[in-house]
C-alpha cells in the first residue's frame, strides 16, 4: 500500500503540480505589466522590478527571478533612466542577462538569497560589470562584502533590507523584507508555487519547518520569489506549506511503519514508490528531499539509518 500522496515534491515543483497552494496574483501597484520599452522587466511593487533570467527549466519554473531594489520612477524603465539599485539574485551566468541587470540600473550593492548557482552563479560577473559588493550568507559567495547576519538591516540605493535566516532549503538560505512595500524576497524557501526541494545533506527538514514557522510571524507581506509568479500572502503560502510538509512526513512514516526492512529503508526505492511519476530531471531532487526526512527519523530514533 502506497500511504504517501502521489502527486511529487521534486526541486522547485518542476513536474508543474501546485499541491501546496497558489500563489496568487499581485495587488495594486504590483499588477503592471512590463514596459514596452524594456517588457521584460515587470513591475513587482513601488521599489521593485523583477527581471526573469532565461532559464527555464523542470528545476527553475519560467526561470529564477532576479529583482532590482530602488526609488524607481514610475514610467521605468521606459523613462531611459538608470536609478540606483539593490539587485537580488542576479541569477545564472547569464552575459545576456547580467548585462541588462547592469545596463538599465547603477547597481550599487548584489544580496544573494542562497549558493544555488541558479541564484548566484551570475554574482561574479555583475559585480565585475559594476563594482557592486556582493553579499550572502555563506562566506565564500561575498565579494567585497561581509556576510549577511540574522537580523541585520542592509542599506543601499536608499532602501533598507532585513535579513531574515531561513535555513532549510539550504543552510546558507536567507529571506530578505523591505518594509516600505510590505514584501518579502524568499528566494526557494517559498516559491510562487508549489514545493522546494530539501538539498540534503546541506538542506534539512526541521529548520525548515521552523523557518516557515518564522515566516508564519511576517505578516501582510507579499511573497517575491525566487522561481514563479510574485505575489501572494506569505502567511498563506507559508500556513499551506508547513501543512503540506507536515503532511508528507507523516505520510512518510506510515509507510515505513508497513515496511519491514532490518538494514534501513532505501531513499531511491522509496522515492520511486512515493514519486513515480516524476520526470529523470527531477528525480535527483525529490531523493534528496526524502533523504532530508529519512534523516530527520534517525535524529528522533524513529529508524536506525538508510541507504541509498
Amino acid at each position: 500500500m502506497d500511504a504517501a500522496p502521489s502527486s511529487p515534491d521534486p526541486g522547485h515543483d518542476a513536474v508543474g503540480h501546485d499541491d501546496a497552494g497558489p500563489g496568487g496574483s499581485r495587488p495594486g501597484d504590483t499588477d503592471r505589466p512590463g514596459d514596452p520599452a524594456d517588457p521584460d522587466w515587470v513591475r513587482t511593487s513601488a521599489h521593485t522590478a523583477c527581471l526573469r533570467a532565461p532559464n527555464a527549466g523542470p528545476m527553475t519554473l519560467e526561470g529564477t527571478n532576479a529583482y532590482a531594489v530602488g526609488d524607481l520612477p514610475r514610467d521605468w524603465p521606459g523613462d531611459g533612466s538608470r536609478p540606483p539599485v539593490i539587485v537580488v539574485d542576479p541569477g545564472p551566468e547569464d552575459l545576456g542577462h547580467l548585462r541588462r541587470l547592469a545596463e538599465r540600473t547603477r547597481v550599487e550593492l548584489i544580496l544573494l538569497t542562497h549558493r544555488h548557482a541558479d541564484h548566484a552563479a551570475g554574482a561574479p560577473a555583475l559585480h565585475a560589470m559594476t563594482g557592486a559588493p556582493v553579499r550572502a550568507a555563506e562566506p565564500s559567495l561575498c565579494l567585497g562584502g561581509p556576510p549577511l547576519e540574522d537580523g541585520e538591516v542592509v542599506g543601499a540605493a536608499e532602501q533598507e533590507l532585513l535579513v531574515l535566516g531561513t535555513p532549510g532549503h539550504t543552510a546558507d538560505s536567507v529571506c530578505l523584507r523591505l518594509d516600505a512595500d510590505s514584501v518579502m524576497f524568499t528566494g526557494d524557501t517559498v516559491l510562487g508555487r508549489g514545493s522546494t526541494m530539501l538539498d540534503y545533506p546541506d538542506g534539512a527538514l526541521e529548520p525548515y519547518i521552523d523557518s516557515l514557522r518564522d515566516l508564519l510571524e511576517q505578516r501582510e507581506h507579499t511573497v517575491l520569489p525566487g522561481h514563479g509568479t510574485p505575489g501572494g500572502d506569505l502567511h498563506t503560502r507559508c500556513e499551506a506549506l508547513l501543512e503540506h510538509r507536515l503532511d508528507r512526513f507523516e505520510a512518510l512514516q506510515e509507510l515505513l511503519r508497513e515496511t519491514d526492512d532490518d538494514i534501513g529503508p532505501s531513499a531511491s526505492a522509496l522515492a520511486r514508490r512515493i514519486y513515480p511519476e516524476v520526470p529523470d530531471a527531477a528525480r535527483a531532487a525529490a531523493v534528496k528531499t526524502l533523504k532530508a526526512q529519512l534523516a530527520h527519523l534517525v535524529e528522533l530514533g524513529a529508524i536506525a539509518g538508510f541507504s541509498e
